[in-house]
């Protein structure tokens, strides 16, 4: 599992324009509705100065925001019910069960609104650190359902940067026999670079953001950014 090649034409303003006239690409890359609500959460995330309490209170209702737009791209069946009164509603269930699949650390970070969205939800693990040098992937574990193949799988990182850590755990669960087309990438911020790097090799994997930064900087952080989600979330970036 190695990085790819990022496409260096690929801005965020090409990506956003895509997204609303493309419809090609508007079936994989899903932007939430950049609502004053979302704006008013990003101020707060994006704050250097927020308190670790209120960067996880807010980092969660995002996540709300994105796992509701995902579980909304996943196939349903016709489902009727009685209800209380006698008469027929003519309601939907999923197709398929749902897998969250989370990246270690900053994954798990969004694994408690998906549990309280769907309680019933099995979910899978995979760690990828990222050499800081290179910037390069290295696998080290996974723990996913034997039978992960025949779910409809969410794949949970909130960071999608230059697309290394993201392409080794699609390359993963490929390997397991997810297909493409069921698998939903969730993530809070992405790059161009990320999202150019994942539809080139996977182009049937549909991405679910809140934000298509400008671009990575020399250290391969997105601008304007939010800093390292894991430590800023974990508490692991301040003293004891």
């Amino acid at each position: 599992m190695t990085d790819t090649a990022i496409d260096p034409t690929v801005t965020a303003r090409t990506v956003t324009t895509r997204t609303v006239t493309d419809p090609a690409v508007a079936d994989r890359l899903h932007l939430l509705p950049q609502t004053n609500r979302l704006r008013a959460l990003h101020t707060v995330i994006r704050d250097r100065d927020a308190s670790r309490a209120d960067f996880v209170q807010t980092s969660a209702q995002i996540f709300r925001q994105l796992l509701d737009t995902a579980l909304d791209l996943l196939p349903v069946v016709p489902t009727p019910v009685r209800t209380p009164v006698g008469q027929t509603y003519h309601g939907l269930r999923p197709a398929a069960p749902v897998c969250g699949v989370s990246i270690a650390r900053a994954g798990e970070s969004m694994e408690g609104e998906l549990r309280a969205m769907l309680p019933q939800t099995r979910i899978g693990k995979i760690l990828i650190q990222r050499d800081k040098t290179t910037k390069l992937p290295h696998f080290h574990y996974a723990a996913l359902p034997p039978d992960i193949a025949t779910s409809q799988v969410l794949l949970l990182d909130p960071m999608l940067a230059t697309g290394g850590t993201a392409l080794a755990a699609l390359g993963l669960l490929r390997e397991y026999g997810v297909f493409e087309e069921d698998i939903v990438f969730v993530t809070l911020l992405s790059s161009p670079e990320g999202i150019s790097a994942v539809h080139a090799r996977y182009p049937r994997v549909r991405i679910v953001t809140s934000a298509i930064e400008e671009r990575l900087n020399a250290d391969a952080y997105m601008v304007p950014g939010i800093g390292d989600f894991g430590d800023r979330y974990f508490g692991t970036d301040q003293p004891r």
